[in-house]
Formats: C-alpha cells, sequence, structure tokens
C-alpha cells in the first residue's frame, strides 16, 4: 500500500517548488498509456524589473512573468515532473544550476503530453493588458494616449446593455496560416477605451513550433465595426428572438448567453454566441439556440450548421428545427360528441385556447419554437376574445 500526504496537486508542486507561482487552472490529461495526469502552468515572477510597468497578480505586485515550466503530475501514484518551456529565462536558468535534478527540458515530454500544452490564459490575460497600451509605435499618440484600447466587453443577462463584464480569454480550433490545419488558440476581442465598436484582435498559439505565438488584427480606424455588446444589441432587437428570450426568461428558468466568439474569416468577422435554457430546479443548462452575426446579418437556429446555412443565404433567423427533419404537423383539435359548436361561442372559444395552449407545450418540448410561438399568440388572441363583453 501507498499513503499519499498533499494530495492536493498545487500544494503538491508548491511544495517541490515554492518559488514559482501556479496558475490556479490546473488541466487534466488522457495519456497514451491509459494513465491521468494533471497539467500546471507555473511562472517565475519579479517586482523588480527595471523600467517596467507593475501590475497586480492574486496578492503580488509584479512587473516580470514568464511561463517558463509546465509541471505534469501523475494523477494515480503522485509523481512530480517540471518540464522547462522557456530556457532563455534568467531565473529558471538559475534555478536549474541550484536545483539540477528537480527539472527537465521540454524536449523530454513525452509527445502524448506535448500534444496537450497549451498556453496558459493568465499569462495571455496580462499580454493583452500591456498590448492594449504599448501596441502603439508613435510616441506622440502613446503619449497622448490618443489610441488605448481595452479587452471587449460583452452582456450576460438577457439584454447585453445590462450587467457588462470582460470578456475572458476563450479557447477554440481554427486555421490562422495558410494551411487549413487547425490550431488550438485562445482568443480576445479590443475596443477602443470607453466606446464599444471592435478595434483590434489578439490570439495566442498552441501548437507545435507556433506554441508562445502571438498573432494581432489591426482593424482600420476609418471602418466602424460593431463590436460584442452592439452584435448583443442587434440580439436584442431581433423582434422574435427578443420575443422568445423574454419567454424564456420567465419564473422557473433562466436565459444564460454564452461566450461570445468573435471568429475572423478572411475579410469577415463572424460572432457567435450560443444561448442556454436553465431550469430552475435544474443546474445544468441546456443548449438551445445559436446566434450567428456579421456587420450586416443575423441568424439563429437550432445547430449551428443551420444557422450559418442561414446567415450564408441572407435569410432571418429561424426558431425551426434544422431541415431535414421531418415536417412538423400541427395536431387537429380533438373530436368532440354532440353538435357542432358556434364559431364565436363561449365553449368553442375555451376549447380553442385549451388546445392552443396544449400545442404551445407540445411544441415548446419538441424545440419547433416557431410554431409554438404561433400557437401562443392564437392563444392570447382567443382569450382577448372572451375578456369582451358579451
Amino acid at each position: 500500500s501507498v499513503l499519499l500526504h498533499r494530495r492536493n496537486i498545487i500544494e503538491r508542486a508548491s511544495l517541490l517548488a515554492p518559488f514559482l507561482v501556479y496558475d490556479d487552472d490546473p488541466y487534466m490529461v488522457v495519456g497514451a498509456d491509459g494513465a491521468l495526469y494533471w497539467m500546471i502552468d507555473a511562472y517565475t515572477t519579479s517586482g523588480r524589473y527595471p523600467y517596467s510597468r507593475h501590475i497586480s497578480v492574486g496578492n503580488r505586485r509584479i512587473n516580470y512573468i514568464r511561463n517558463s515550466v509546465k509541471a505534469v503530475i501523475d494523477a494515480y501514484n503522485g509523481r512530480v515532473t517540471f518540464y522547462v518551456f522557456d530556457s532563455e529565462d534568467p531565473l529558471i536558468a538559475a534555478y536549474q544550476r541550484v536545483f539540477p535534478d528537480l527539472f527537465r527540458p521540454n524536449a523530454e515530454m513525452p509527445d502524448f503530453l506535448r500534444e496537450h500544452v497549451r498556453y496558459p490564459e493568465l499569462l495571455f490575460q496580462i499580454q493583452a493588458l500591456m498590448y492594449s497600451t504599448y501596441h502603439v509605435d508613435n510616441e506622440q499618440i502613446f503619449y497622448n494616449r490618443e489610441d488605448v484600447w481595452t479587452v471587449a466587453q460583452q452582456g450576460r443577462a438577457q439584454t447585453g446593455s445590462q450587467a457588462a463584464e470582460t470578456i475572458e480569454p476563450y479557447f477554440v480550433l481554427m486555421s490562422l496560416g495558410a494551411k487549413d490545419d487547425l490550431e488550438f488558440v485562445s482568443i480576445l476581442p479590443f475596443t477602443p477605451s470607453k466606446r464599444n465598436n471592435l478595434i483590434g484582435w489578439l490570439a495566442a498559439r498552441s501548437d507545435g513550433e507556433n506554441y508562445g505565438k502571438l498573432r494581432t488584427y489591426h482593424l482600420p480606424r476609418t471602418r466602424f465595426v460593431d463590436g460584442p455588446l452592439q452584435i448583443q444589441a442587434k440580439i436584442d432587437q431581433d423582434p422574435q428572438l427578443s420575443s422568445q428570450l423574454s419567454l424564456w426568461n420567465q419564473q422557473g428558468s433562466a436565459v444564460i448567453r454564452g461566450n461570445l466568439l468573435v471568429i475572423p474569416i478572411e475579410n469577415t468577422l463572424l460572432f457567435v454566441e450560443p444561448i442556454y435554457l436553465q431550469a430552475q430546479r435544474s443546474p445544468m443548462p441546456a443548449l438551445r439556440l445559436i446566434v450567428l452575426a456579421t456587420q450586416d446579418r443575423l441568424a439563429y437556429a437550432t445547430t449551428f450548421e443551420e444557422a450559418l446555412k442561414l446567415l450564408v443565404e441572407g435569410r432571418p433567423g429561424s426558431l425551426l428545427q434544422p431541415t431535414g427533419q421531418p415536417p412538423s404537423q400541427t395536431q387537429a383539435p380533438a373530436a368532440t360528441t354532440g353538435p357542432p359548436l358556434a364559431a364565436g361561442s363561449s365553449e368553442a372559444l375555451i376549447q380553442r385556447a385549451n388546445q392552443a395552449l396544449a400545442d404551445y407545450q407540445r411544441l415548446t418540448a419538441a424545440g419547433r419554437l416557431a410554431e409554438a410561438g404561433a400557437r401562443l399568440e392564437e392563444l392570447k388572441e382567443v382569450l382577448e376574445q372572451l375578456g369582451r363583453p358579451r
């Protein structure tokens, strides 16, 4: 039997190398050997680097940070291995001389682990913060702070203008080069300071020889491009989509807006926002809609493929099920025995209301939202007729 003390992986790594700062977002990798491994990004930091701006990271004030080490921990036996990924860092070079048996070069990392190395989110956020000011190469503009950027914001509430928060880095698979090979990259959009239009875009690459490289796109200042908050405002202004979100966001359920992704495709920016619905009694949100947008188009559907098809064809969004599925059929009212009721009688209106409500519940459960909305409108009309004096 083996007894493992300090089973917390960050505590375990910190005991071996307390002079490193560890990322608070470790992730697990399933190895080719069938074992499970935790990977933690470790940083060398300092607050005494000359002529460098200080920032706060947790409870530290630093002006120097490098992601020099990747710590790999075997989830079964607790073995910790430190791989050096930045041999040019003078701090880690000094630590290597002090502890020659503690660190290994990154070339010794197994290929099945190296394939899962990703660019650390904390470092990317710090670099984006610095780049928002230091992307300027004109000293006069820099001194006057005429071209300061900020990381774009998005709304999490039903309306994009409320509860805006800074967008966090998001990992996606996309092609950044001339080839069609997909890369694992982390992306962030930028807006001018105190404005909402899009002005720049930054990506951090994680694969192969491109690991650690950043790519940026600067949008022309003479062209106005909508930012995430403005795209969300367009989503809220769509009559059919807005009414459906309001309907979902009633007591007993809540609409959750996912991360708004900004993806450059040649000369076009594609905005992607998933929309989830979470029941009050269920902690697991369900994906209900995918909203796609460009500068002048908006489309949405229950699947990404259908939404993209509508967007390319220039057709409005749809709450219907994807094409290719059997066309929906509205159930006919239940047959009644006895003499037929007059069309305008109270009994007939009540029967229509009951049928419309039943159809609405059935269609909503089946995901046929457009038809459900039509039945809901019919229910409202019938109830108005019942409320009129006779």
